[in-house]
């Protein structure tokens, strides 16, 4: 099978979808790239994740074009390209419409940095980029989507080495990773920091952002130069 090993990535990153709770039905998408030959693979538009194989995958190049297989890919694949196409360091992208994570984007707020579960995997808090314009949305939507979520990052002065994760307002979140595994995984971190910081402030709506101190030494003992975390 052509294109084989990206596109096991693919469905078995897809598959992760449903099991931990992130979808429903046929939303959200997660694609496996490679990039030495500048394609991925990535969910066919609109199939059940229990109709899902990896034979299924289609396969896309960086400029969005199909490369391999017989079913129409994600309606989400221009963004995906695009995010790609520029970020060269990145080789998994997830996409969901998981409640809480999609609440905070639908509010068009950022997920502040409360708690040290957020500062585990980031130092800063969740961004939430702005709604697209009217002629972008009338035009090449999910292409300008990628690039309302890089120029949010740009904006921002953000890494997207270092913060792997968006929501884009109005819509859902996009999470990504150096694998389509480690795309999933923090897209089920995002799910519950947003799910966390919304009961944080419903139980004190005036409750403070995690102290500096705290946010560097949680980041570091995971990430650090010095870390201490694991095995």
């Amino acid at each position: 099978m052509l294109y084989q090993d990206i596109r096991e990535q693919a469905f078995h990153a897809n598959m992760q979808l449903p099991a931990l709770g992130l979808v429903l039905f046929t939303f959200g998408n997660v694609s496996a790239a490679d990039r030495r030959k500048g394609v991925f693979a990535i969910k066919p538009s609109g199939v059940p994740y229990n109709e899902l194989s990896p034979e299924k995958m289609v396969i896309v190049d960086f400029d969005g074009k199909i490369v391999d297989g017989s079913l129409r890919p994600s309606s989400d694949t221009l963004t995906h390209a695009v995010l790609y196409k520029h970020w060269d360091g990145i080789a998994g992208i997830a996409h969901t419409h998981s409640v809480y994570a999609t609440s905070w984007a639908q509010a068009l707020r950022d997920i502040p940095i409360f708690g040290t579960t957020h500062a585990d995997h980031n130092t800063v808090d969740i961004p939430c980029a702005p709604p697209m314009d009217d002629a972008a949305i009338r035009g090449n939507y999910e292409y300008e989507t990628g690039f309302q979520i890089m120029n949010c990052f740009a904006g921002r002065q953000l890494n997207y080495k270092e913060v792997e994760m968006v929501l884009v307002g109005n819509h859902a979140p996009f999470t990504w990773g150096k694998t389509a595994e480690k795309a999933v995984y923090n897209s089920a971190v995002l799910e519950s920091i947003a799910k966390m910081a919304m009961h944080t402030e419903q139980i004190n709506p005036a409750a403070p952002r995690l102290k500096e101190a705290l946010i560097k030494k949680h980041f570091e003992r995971k990430h650090g130069p010095d870390s201490y975390y694991g095995q």
